[in-house]
């Protein structure tokens, strides 16, 4: 379900030996499912355990998950990473925002969950988001940009060279294209302000 690097596991060891005999980590997502989804890590003190809570033994300690957030921690990882500003942990959790789908999915399914685990993540970095609108019956998948993605300059690159190439190699043989349908000339633009 979770894997956690061998650099995080020794990091959880290290933080949890100055905490109460028993404590655990707990992993967990807050509004699950949705687009405002947002994992977590927090100490797990043992009068906190849940008698549904599903346990992940690691060396040193457990990491524990409640039963509502487990089937969107399918996949997460967990990291420490080390750049010039320094250490920290890292959660990756692709199914966070919208459950796994099956590969035999229907196309629609698979592709919003493809933007949501794949392409929303990276484009949040930026303020920005794209939702898929359809899918046409010639097999193009039309989308619409939002947040900062709305009005910037760069936005055709982000489609043609970014989405639209990762999407035609995922859905290969079952899509033809991606449109933008967003109207990037008039109303507000979220990406000036």
């Amino acid at each position: 379900m979770i894997s956690i690097s061998s650099d995080a596991q020794q990091h959880f060891v290290k933080l949890l030996s100055s905490q109460p005999e028993g404590t655990n980590i707990r992993v967990f997502v807050v509004n699950p499912g949705t687009p405002n989804a947002e994992c977590g890590v927090s100490y797990c003190p043992p009068e906190a355990v849940e008698r549904t809570d599903v346990f992940l033994p690691f060396d040193g300690f457990d990491a524990l998950v409640d039963e509502v957030s487990a089937p969107f921690l399918e996949d997460a990882t967990i990291d420490l990473v080390t750049e010039e500003t320094g250490t920290q942990l890292t959660l990756k959790a692709p199914n966070a925002k919208m459950k796994r789908v099956a590969d035999d999915a229907p196309l629609i399914e698979r592709i919003e969950y493809f933007i949501q685990s794949e392409v929303n993540p990276g484009l949040a970095s930026h303020g920005g988001n794209v939702k898929l609108i359809e899918i046409t019956e010639d097999g193009f998948a039309i989308v619409q940009f939002g947040g900062g993605c709305n009005g910037c300059s760069m936005v055709d690159v982000t489609l043609k060279d970014g989405i639209e190439k990762q999407m035609l190699v995922t859905f290969e043989g079952e899509l033809k294209g991606v449109r933008d349908i967003t109207d990037h000339e008039s109303g507000e633009h979220s990406y000036y302000k």
